[in-house]
């Protein structure tokens, strides 16, 4: 982007043509006297020295807001040279990010990381350095400076009000037509669909950041690294892990809860062992723990649950023993809706000396997660389940145990030395990670959490609960009609059998009408079979749903029932 009036952002300078990628920067980014710093230093290297003793840049000796010497831009300048050049490219939202300048500068104690801190450059372990060649060696000189599209616009949603209509033009599919109706979206517990700005972000990466991550000697890698582990930082603080290293970027729950299985499983769970899980789990916390069973030899034992749908904690508590060496349960269960009261869970596992692993996919887009709080020793989930795109996820793991644990995979990247005699891996978590990671695709689950706080989980919770509360009402009110999943404590799922017709002609019926939902077995066909049922049809909120929609869903069952002269 150029500047358009540089004449008075930098007076009496011939730079008039010089163009500054300002839109790559975030707010925070932009108010951090070091990076103001780095810009003019690799920008205006003629104001880089300027009289002033050692390397000091002149801006920040202008911090305060004062000309130091003629010809040198203060702070001030630059900031309102970028806020009017946004203003006249009409990037008005994000203009709107340095409207208060005074307001938002932060802590001038604020300086880059060192070499040492940043990821990318990270030195393998266990490793001799005079070894490595010289691209390995390789320092970048901008080393841990996070130079990042902004995008995600600030929200406008109040804490009071969530404004939907607002927030469902951030979704282009949702102006999409089927069967020449408007799409209703209810099949939100099998994807969730992407905001422009995660759409944007991808596009971004592939346009201006593409290279492959760690190691390169260029400015690409340095781009796409710094994306990448960029994102690895927002899930970490998402997920209020302790640190980034606690979070393995995988494809998805189901190679995330595959990895412990392997790498810790394997390893820890032996003949007579005992794995607990529940009956309302998805098929892909149900099957690697019977793969690993019929391997080593231990024993699934399942928690019951109740007519509602809700875990049975007394019958749970009477499973645990001194054999229990993991639980695995689902945070939210993606056929019934229920939320699993999962700090008891895991507090009463603690007790016996057993780990627990949650499987957050249907819960993380929909309430608060605390992995500390929680005290899970693992949570996976996955980035299509938050707006992000498909084929990334996320695993969180201890690092005590994450440390203690052996590759799940071999290959390059999770390496930090190699020879026919010897392989001695990256700690983690890059020693989960081998080969090239969908690097562009995790940095668009970074924009889809970017895009969830901006609205608040809070926000998002009140308003889907409610529009939970409203559908459920509506739904009852139907001759015939047979809600599956009652739990008190429930996020957004309304599954329901009709009687007179199959899962599948409901299916079909509301899709003519342009309404999408789940109907079959939702990948859990234990639970369904514990209310004696092979399939239900499966309604699933987001917060880019409304009444209208719910009413609209009514409607056409409604005149499916009577289509029959049922009731």
């Amino acid at each position: 982007m150029t500047i358009n009036n540089i004449d008075t952002a930098i007076p009496d300078s011939d730079l008039k043509d010089q163009d500054f990628d300002f839109a790559g920067l975030s707010r925070d980014q932009l108010l951090d006297p070091s990076v103001l710093e780095a810009l003019v230093k690799d920008f205006f290297p003629e104001f880089a020295g300027g009289g002033v003793s050692g390397e000091k840049c002149l801006v920040k000796e202008a911090s305060d807001n004062v000309l130091k010497t003629d010809g040198i831009i203060s702070q001030d300048q630059f900031y309102n040279s970028v806020l009017d050049s946004l203003k006249k490219e009409n990037y008005s939202e994000l203009a709107g990010y340095y409207a208060d300048i005074s307001a938002l500068y932060p802590d001038k104690s604020k300086t880059v990381p060192t070499s040492e801190e940043s990821p990318r450059n990270a030195k393998p372990q266990n490793i001799d350095s005079s070894r490595l060649n010289e691209t390995e060696k390789y320092s970048n000189p901008y080393e841990g400076l996070k130079i990042e599209p902004v995008i995600v616009p600030v929200s406008k949603i109040s804490t009071d009000h969530f404004d939907v209509n607002a927030v469902r033009k951030d979704f282009p599919i949702l102006s999409e037509k089927v069967n020449g109706k408007d799409l209703v979206w209810l099949d939100n517990a099998a994807t969730t669909h992407k905001p422009k700005s995660v759409i944007d972000r991808i596009s971004y990466f592939y346009e201006h950041e593409n290279s492959n991550v760690h190691r390169g000697a260029h400015t690409l890698a340095a781009r796409s690294t710094d994306a990448y582990e960029s994102s690895r930082g927002k899930i970490a603080k998402f997920l209020n892990a302790s640190s980034p290293n606690e979070i393995v970027f995988v494809r998805g729950t189901t190679e995330a809860i595959n990895l412990v299985a392997q790498s810790w499983g394997k390893y820890n769970i032996g003949k007579d062992d005992e794995i607990v899980v529940s009956w309302l789990e998805h098929h892909a916390n149900i099957v690697p723990w019977q793969m690993l069973c019929s391997e080593t030899g231990a024993k699934l034992r399942v928690i019951p649950v109740d007519e509602s749908g809700q875990i049975i904690l007394s019958e749970y508590e009477r499973l645990l023993g001194p054999k229990t060496r993991l639980v695995a349960v689902t945070h939210v269960s993606n056929a019934l809706g229920t939320i699993t009261p999962v700090e008891e869970i895991v507090s009463s596992a603690h007790r016996h000396g057993a780990k627990v692993l949650i499987d957050g996919a249907q819960s993380v887009s929909h309430i608060q997660v605390d992995v500390q709080s929680i005290n899970c020793d693992f949570f996976a989930f996955s980035g299509h389940k938050i707006f992000a795109p498909t084929g990334i996820g996320a695993l969180y793991g201890k690092q005590k145990l994450l440390n203690a644990m052996r590759p799940y995979q071999g290959g390059g990247n999770m390496i930090a030395d190699v020879t026919f005699e010897k392989t001695t891996y990256q700690a983690p978590p890059y020693r989960f990670e081998a080969g090239t990671g969908n690097i562009a695709d995790a940095v668009g689950l970074g924009a889809a959490i970017d895009y969830v706080n901006s609205l608040g989980l809070e926000n998002i919770s009140r308003y889907e609960h409610s529009l939970l509360e409203y559908g459920t009402d509506a739904l009852r009110h139907i001759s015939g009609l047979k809600l599956i999943g009652t739990a008190k404590e429930k996020a957004s799922v309304l599954s329901f059998t009709m009687e007179g017709f199959t899962t599948e002609e409901i299916g079909n019926a509301l899709s003519q009408e342009g309404i999408a939902v789940r109907a079959g077995h939702h990948c859990a066909q234990p639970i369904l079979r514990r209310y004696g049922l092979e399939s239900t049809v499966r309604p699933s909120l987001s917060f880019y749903n409304t009444r209208d929609e719910i009413d609209l869903l009514v409607s056409v069952l409604k005149r499916l029932k009577s289509s029959r002269n049922f009731g």
